[in-house]
């Protein structure tokens, strides 16, 4: 960080509302904030004392941007699409894992139901949830199914399927099915998912009764076995109050130590149906970070009938733009909910923050500890590895971690062209990747690990040495001992550097070896999957999937296509299509 520039750039902040980027030494985005005084915000980062998490991030900032605006509710508006965009490392995120399980039953001619998590994908289905888990979603789909007979495939065939013959379905793809049954279905599900089960489990005792009568005892226990279903659902909603007091969300905070709990409750008729925790280290302010969750939180989640937030909390600007009332109760039914809230965040970050913290000091440390053998900073590494068998199918992968942390969005797959020589492999991989970061001017990584010795480094170090980056990125590779245990790492120069197997460092090196060994092995296997199910079809121009199913269904397989004229491939696709097949499939024969 150049100070005195930094310091310049600090006293030219106009006292405005607005959006700041903070970048790091390769010009990316790391945290992203905004300000109602752009000038005071921005300059407290670089005076007074913080705590552990912010004295981190301002340890990795180079330099900062910003963007004027003319209110705080375009800042805030502007922040969380920046946040978007950019991902930065040090906000907190919860765009991942932020979508919760839902029932889905579509408005279709002939409905179905589903489980479904982008409940925006569809506006115009149904929605019903959500769940606290998607085993609670699943289990509570079957039941529906088994109840109701909705058509299960998500393209209607031209044939009955299983489903119909096991009396889970009415066959709409051959009968006619009148719309009156579908929607007496509908209002069904409906009625149930609203908590009005009673006539539900009295239609499915009497066919209990009517199929042990007729001795049919397999049906009497299926039908047994959904009333327990209807019964486990319903027993598991936990009740809040006996009254129907209607469906809201409540929201609170709790902050300590460096880090940010976030509890809320779903609430729906009086009933909570989730309940939700988040802890994340906090590096800005608090009540900032908390409303960067609630305005990511509702673009993955349905807009609340109403919203419950602390009394303490500024909600102008969150009104104007969250399209919902919110109230900030000081007493009462909505006052005792925050109030569990906040206890529920308050006790999540007492259990939850030994763990964390401890993860946290591990993953520091074994940083620490490679910044040290390495002589130069490791904090963003990439890892390669390669598979093939006999030269087949050969493959490499590519992880990147950033201060010890998987980053999947920057992980790259491979396919190579140099046979199965590992050395070779590592070349092609080494250059392909490196090449292309530096003709798109991408994030170059601190380190690269090879997972081998000096012929691996050998081989790496000769592309890097071609394009220039030796001096640039640290190369090192992971030595394994007689018991093929890695054990060692070792630089460009030969030297090796034992690792303790009870150090941080070892367990993080572990975890890496395994991603990437992981990474590479789905890859291969994906690819020799999918070329164990390509046809020569596949490859003709002109069929596509539907012609090639229709080819196959009228010949029988690729033996009888082959001997059909062009005359018999012209009954069941176009003349044109039928020569291209025609002369393809003897062109086969020929190379054979």
């Amino acid at each position: 960080m150049d100070r005195e520039y930094i310091k310049a750039k600090l006293s030219q902040l106009p006292h405005s509302p607005g959006s700041y980027q903070m970048k790091d030494k390769n010009g990316e985005i790391i945290y992203v904030g905004k300000a109602k005084d752009l000038h005071n915000r921005v300059n407290s980062y670089f005076v007074g004392v913080h705590n552990f998490k912010t004295t981190k991030l301002v340890e990795n900032i180079d330099d900062f941007d910003f963007i004027v605006t003319k209110t705080e509710k375009e800042a805030l508006v502007l922040e969380i699409n920046l946040i978007k965009k950019n991902r930065p490392k040090y906000n907190i995120q919860f765009m991942d894992d932020s979508s919760y399980p839902y029932i889905k039953l579509t408005r279709e001619t002939y409905p179905r139901l589903s489980v479904a998590r982008d409940i925006k994908k569809d506006k115009r289905a149904r929605y019903f949830g959500p769940f606290p888990d998607a085993n609670a979603a699943r289990d509570t789909l079957k039941l529906l199914q088994g109840m109701f007979p909705f058509r299960r495939c998500n393209h209607m065939g031209d044939k009955l399927c299983l489903y119909y013959h096991m009396g889970q379905c009415l066959g709409p793809c051959e009968k006619e099915i009148d719309p009156a049954v579908y929607e007496e279905y509908c209002s069904s599900v409906v009625s149930f998912m609203n908590g009005d089960t009673k006539d539900v489990e009295k239609d499915i005792k009497e066919k209990m009764i009517q199929a042990s009568e007729n001795l049919e005892f397999e049906k009497a226990l299926m039908y047994k076995n959904m009333l327990e279903s209807i019964s486990k659902v319903v027993s598991d909603k936990q009740n809040i109050e006996k009254d129907n007091r209607g469906d809201r969300d409540i929201f609170a905070y709790y902050t300590d130590r460096g880090y940010l709990a976030i509890a809320g409750m779903l609430v729906r008729k009086g009933t909570i149906l989730n309940k939700e925790y988040k802890l994340k280290p906090l590096y800005g302010d608090a009540q900032e970070e908390f409303i960067s969750f609630l305005f990511q939180y509702y673009e993955a989640n349905p807009a609340a009938r109403e919203l419950v937030l602390p009394l303490d909390m500024d909600i102008a600007t969150i009104q104007e733009v969250l399209p919902f009332p919110i109230f900030q109760p000081q007493k009462g039914y909505r006052q005792k909910l925050i109030d569990m809230c906040i206890e529920n965040a308050k006790t999540q970050l007492d259990l939850k923050f030994s763990v964390i913290e401890k993860q946290d000091k591990k993953t520091e440390e074994a940083i620490r500890q490679l910044n040290a053998i390495a002589r130069h900073p490791m904090n963003r590494v990439e890892l390669f590895d390669n598979s093939h068998i006999s030269g087949a199918f050969t493959v490499a992968s590519c992880v990147v971690y950033e201060d010890g942390k998987p980053r999947k969005n920057d992980y790259r797959l491979f396919k190579l062209h140099t046979g199965n020589s590992d050395i070779d492999s590592m070349k092609e991989v080494i250059y392909r990747r490196y090449f292309r970061l530096l003709k798109d001017n991408g994030r170059l990584p601190d380190g690269i690990i090879v997972d081998g010795g000096w012929i691996q480094i050998e081989a790496a170090k000769e592309i890097l040495d071609a394009l220039d980056l030796s001096n640039t990125i640290k190369l090192m590779g992971l030595v394994k001992n007689d018991r093929h245990s890695t054990n060692a790492l070792m630089d460009t120069d030969g030297n090796t550097v034992e690792i303790d197997k009870n150090s941080e460092l070892f367990f993080l090196l572990t975890r890496m070896q395994d991603e990437v060994h992981r990474v590479a092995i789905s890859y291969h296997r994906k690819l020799r999957s999918k070329a164990q199910t390509k046809s020569i079809l596949d490859d003709i121009e002109g069929v596509g999937p539907k012609r090639k199913k229709d080819l196959l269904k009228a010949f029988g397989g690729i033996t009888k296509l082959k001997e059909a004229s062009v005359e018999d491939l012209a009954k069941v696709v176009p003349e044109a299509v039928a020569k291209n097949v025609y002369l393809t499939l003897h062109e086969e024969i020929e190379d054979k």
